[in-house]
């Protein structure tokens, strides 16, 4: 590696720069002229700033100004100039003083582009750790409301699901699987040198499909690209927030000398459900119903569905049908609208991007839109001095509908009621069943608001001491701030009997001040050095604000000053940290690296005495394909180990005060104000610690056709943060402590072929395939989680565990359902209960392939998984065996066992508890209901045509682009429910593919155009 550069630093620079884009001559040799020269870029002609150049054979050089300028001093007789940029294929010119110009090349070589690393930049052939990057032409166009959705499929290690379908719900997302038990999973998110806070601040309870997905404030449209930090070695550098990986997105900027351009982006799509729940008929219901009724001993004569002159409700054949998921499931539309404008001049450089994006849930009443502007901006002060900012304005809206683990919910309103009750009353009014709303009456009446202003910006200044020396400070804010009105009038279950409302209003600042001081130097042509130390100061405030109100004297008077009585409550926390951090990186001759890295982290959630951990990091690389032995075999075009040792740490997902011991107030008597105790105090909490080693292998091959890139990782993480079960005579049930150890192992794959590199038609296509194996190595106690605790974490077994009982077979004599006895007692209880499973994949991955063509392009994207399994609640409650008495069937149920000899796995209608068919001790809670989940998903198909340029100028345009896109085309899997990408307990800790009325993926077709002017 030969350069440097900094986050901030516009495009250019960071494609090809060393620490920045100032002009800098180092001591010359005594020498009688000079050369004063310019680099540009080879194809668009554009000044280069940044690029080194130094006289072959000694340490003098310089580097190129913001225009591309340098100048330097030479010897008598001329020089040998060598000129190197990251992402540049190396040139040595002879010259013998006065004016040069020279054109750079892109390297095309994937191994030898640049890589954002922490704090800094990498050539990629001197990359010591385990980094995917994903660039922003794989991000464009797709209609997805966050950057994250973006990643499914295209980053080996890095799994990608959505909770939910709901427009800006929640995502899950894992870098090299799961290391914590009550503390968050969830990556470190870097914009633009910002930390990105992801707490869900939407506080309204209706259900886990409305958990908020933070990401969605970042306009995708705006994104250059996407590095996901994986191993300690490049994970370490950001100490106690980095175990569960790093995503460093990095967004567009303008680049020196160039003129201003600006593009018009839009598209309109419409989307639907790729499939629906299929429930049975109402003459199909009567018959269930009839037959449950003789199994469970009823008289023939008196069956429930009989000719109504003999007090019945009509005969099975005369029920009719009523189609409520059609009301609820639409054709919904999403658009969006793009406008930037990105250029500069030598001094300064910009971007401006602003947009709006509109997307319709498919299950009414639900949408989500965005308002976003984007200014960043750099500008060369002086010589010495350069300042910048990148700053984020969003304002989100949602319209937050209740749905999935939700009985009163708009999907299960209209799932669970029988299919033969109608849908309204005489009178025209709502009719409502059991402890279900009506379907409709929710879709027309919902009144659940949530408004979110979210500001992120970064502002920095960078001063030249000397050549090779910048010292960069920086400040950096992300204001997130929900306002949330609820109002549930008295057409409406939650609203009875005078109408409720609720207000929130939830906050949530993180600010940031950094320092860096960088060195880097190259010492002849085979020598490089960087160093780099720096210090973070880090505060976070929370704050929420709940304003109730009940009982309003009209459904037209919604505001809670309106409400009869009126209650109100806030809280706050705020947590701090203070960090040191330090990195080093020594290269020898590009074919041998070493880095060094040290992270000191301080947090006010530790006790006073624990409070500072420690992340060390070294990472080694070995270009073997520069070894002699290796390129006389004339196999190799590059070939490279890797490896790399560290810690990192987690403090992330608990509470700002987890070590204290706390009490409340609110503990009133005879109307004076009392306090009780809230928490146990543990003064010795301290970090979960994650320590991780990983090998890897980079490879080219067949003239740079094939390149692969293989790694091997080995996490341990120790001290989790857990809730240890503590006597319940002391008043608590658990506590805070640093117990259990959870540990990940794995292997990733990922393979790049440019199968006709030196044709007109560009081919290439990317495979990855990665396998993560998850072990809970200590636990204080097992811990269950999720509805009726059908997840469970042992020792020695995976994360994501389902805790259920193991149905054996359907008796084909007697029809019931017969369950394996754990402990040979003879009685089905809970001690035979066992883990059946886990939500967990073998393996998961993704295939991205496209070919260009005389202005056509043609893409897709496929991503899979393996093995996972998922439980299916849809069916626990809607295959029941009559045992609901309010509740429908879905068709699955026609599938029951009828007659002695019949081959099924779902037993005979009964509503006695005694079979342990649907009731009695097993609840349902068997793996019945527990169904593969492995899939292939078609997640993009794109054909787009770009205009030639020499057509597009007669219309004064500088570019024009067509096409057409489709999203989830098509889904292979053999789950039974709408989509095997879900969980709709997503805000619940370790559960995973948990399936009740959750809005599945939609299917999407668009349009779009793409204006340069």
């Amino acid at each position: 590696m030969k350069s440097s550069t900094f986050l901030a630093l516009p495009a250019a620079v960071l494609l090809a720069g060393t620490t920045t884009g100032f002009a800098q001559t180092t001591a010359a040799q005594p020498a009688t002229q000079t050369v004063a020269g310019t680099i540009t870029d080879a194809a668009d002609r554009s000044p280069l700033p940044g690029v080194t150049v130094i006289i072959k054979g000694t340490t003098t050089g310089a580097s190129t100004d913001p225009g591309g300028q340098f100048s330097l001093p030479i010897p008598a007789g001329g020089a040998t100039l060598v000129i190197t940029a990251i992402g540049y294929v190396r040139q040595e010119v002879r010259t013998t003083g006065g004016e040069l110009r020279v054109a750079l090349k892109s390297d095309v070589q994937q191994l030898s582009e640049v890589v954002i690393t922490g704090y800094s930049e990498q050539n990629r052939k001197a990359l010591t750790s385990a980094i995917s990057s994903v660039k922003g032409d794989a991000l464009k166009d797709v209609p997805a409301a966050s950057p994250d959705q973006l990643l499914q499929g295209k980053a080996p290690g890095v799994q990608v699901s959505a909770n939910s379908g709901v427009p800006g719900g929640g995502i899950f997302i894992r870098v090299r699987g799961s290391n914590s038990v009550n503390a968050s999973n969830d990556p470190l998110y870097v914009v633009d040198g910002v930390f990105i806070n992801n707490t869900n601040l939407i506080a309204t309870g209706l259900g886990n499909q409305v958990s908020s997905n933070p990401l969605a404030d970042i306009n995708p449209q705006d994104i250059e690209s996407i590095e996901i930090l994986k191993d300690a070695n490049a994970t370490a550098i950001y100490g106690s927030r980095g175990a569960n990986g790093v995503v460093l997105i990095r967004t567009k900027r303008g680049k020196a000398g160039e003129k201003t351009r600006i593009t018009l982006d839009t598209y309109q799509a419409v989307s639907n459900a790729p499939k629906q729940y299929k429930l049975v008929t109402g003459p199909e219901l009567a018959t269930l119903e009839n037959e449950r009724f003789l199994n469970d001993g009823g008289n023939p004569s008196l069956l429930p569905y009989r000719p109504v002159a003999d007090g019945g409700r009509g005969l099975p054949e005369e029920q009719q049908t009523y189609d409520r998921l059609s009301d609820v499931f639409r054709t919904a539309r999403t658009q969006s609208y793009e406008v930037s404008a990105a250029g500069g001049s030598d001094k300064t450089q910009f971007y401006i991007g602003a947009g709006y994006f509109d997307q319709e849930s498919i299950a009414r009443p639900s949408k989500f839109n965005r308002f976003s502007l984007r200014v960043n901006l750099d500008n060369s002060v002086t010589d010495k001095v350069r300042i910048g900012t990148s700053t984020a304005l969003t304002r989100t809206q949602r319209n937050v509908s209740s749905n999935d683990n939700n009985p009163v919910g708009v999907i299960n309103s209209a799932l669970f009621p029988r299919t033969n009750l109608p849908e309204y009353n005489p009178d025209g009014s709502y009719a409502k069943y059991g402890s279900f709303d009506n379907h409709q009456a929710l879709i027309d009446n919902l009144d659940n608001d949530a408004v979110g202003t979210r500001v992120i910006s970064n502002v920095y200044g960078e001063y030249r001491i000397q050549p090779n020396l910048t010292l960069r400070s920086s400040w950096s804010i992300d204001f997130n701030d929900m306002y949330e009105n609820n109002f549930n009038n008295t057409l409406i279950l939650a609203g009875q009997p005078r109408g409720t409302a609720s207000s929130f209003l939830s906050r949530d600042i993180t600010l940031l001040n950094e320092q860096t001081l960088n060195y880097s130097v190259n010492i002849g042509e085979n020598h490089f050095i960087q160093a780099l130390v720096g210090n973070t100061l880090q505060r976070n405030t929370f704050q929420r604000t709940t304003l109730a109100g009940q009982q309003f004297p009209g459904n037209d008077l919604p505001t809670i000053a309106s409400s009869a009585t009126q209650t109100g409550s806030s809280a706050r926390s705020q947590a701090g940290l203070v960090s040191f951090f330090g990195k080093a990186t020594y290269s020898f001759k590009e074919r041998y690296t070493a880095d060094v890295s040290v992270r000191a982290d301080a947090s006010s959630r530790f006790g006073a005495d624990n409070r500072w951990g420690y992340f060390p990091a070294v990472g080694l690389g070995w270009r073997l394909g520069e070894e002699h032995f290796i390129k006389d075999l004339n196999v190799f075009e590059e070939l490279k180990l890797r490896a790399s040792v560290g810690r990192t740490g987690n403090q992330a997902g608990i509470s700002d005060f987890a070590s204290l011991g706390l009490v409340q107030g609110g503990a009133n008597y005879l109307d004076l104000p009392g306090t009780t105790p809230l928490q146990l105090a543990n003064p010795n909490l301290s970090w979960e610690s994650t320590e991780q080693w990983n090998v890897g292998l980079d490879a080219a091959v067949l003239q740079n056709r094939v390149i692969l890139e293989l790694n091997y990782y080995d996490k341990y993480t120790s001290g989790l943060l857990l809730n240890v079960p503590v006597p319940r005579k002391i008043g608590f049930s658990s506590v805070v402590e640093n117990y259990g150890a959870v540990s990940n192992k794995g292997v990733e794959l990922q393979v790049t072929t440019n199968w006709l590199p030196k044709s007109a038609v560009q081919w290439s296509t990317t495979f990855n395939i990665a396998r993560n194996v998850n072990k809970v190595e200590k636990l204080a106690a097992p811990i269950t989680a999720g509805s009726r605790d059908i997840f469970r974490l042992e020792e020695g077994q995976s994360l994501y565990s389902f805790w259920l009982y193991k149905q054996t077979r359907v008796n084909p004599e007697s029809g019931d359902a017969e369950y394996e006895d754990v402990n040979s007692d003879g009685a089905i209880t809970v001690a035979d209960r066992q883990l059946v499973g886990t939500a967990w994949p073998d393996f998961f991955g993704g295939l991205t392939n496209s070919v260009n063509y005389k202005g056509f392009d043609l893409g897709f994207t496929l991503n899979f998984e393996r093995g996972a399994k998922i439980m299916n609640m849809n069916r626990f409650f809607l295959v029941h065996g009559g045992t609901q008495s309010n509740i429908g069937y879905l068709a699955n149920q026609l599938d029951r066992w009828q007659q002695p000899g019949d081959q099924t796995d779902i037993p005979r209608l009964t509503t006695n508890a005694a079979s342990n068919n649907y009731g009695g001790v097993v609840q349902n809670l068997s793996d019945r209901y527990l169904e593969d989940g492995s899939f292939l998903r078609l997640r993009t198909l794109s054909l787009g045509y770009s205009v030639p340029k020499e057509v597009v100028a007669k219309t004064r345009l500088n570019s024009l682009r067509l096409y057409v896109q489709a999203a989830n085309l098509f889904t292979i899997t053999p789950y039974s429910g709408l989509d095997p990408e879900v969980n709709s307990q997503g805000g619940v800790a370790n559960t995973k593919n948990f399936d009740w009325a959750t809005v599945p993926q939609p299917r999407t077709f668009q349009v779009g155009l793409t204006v340069g002017l």
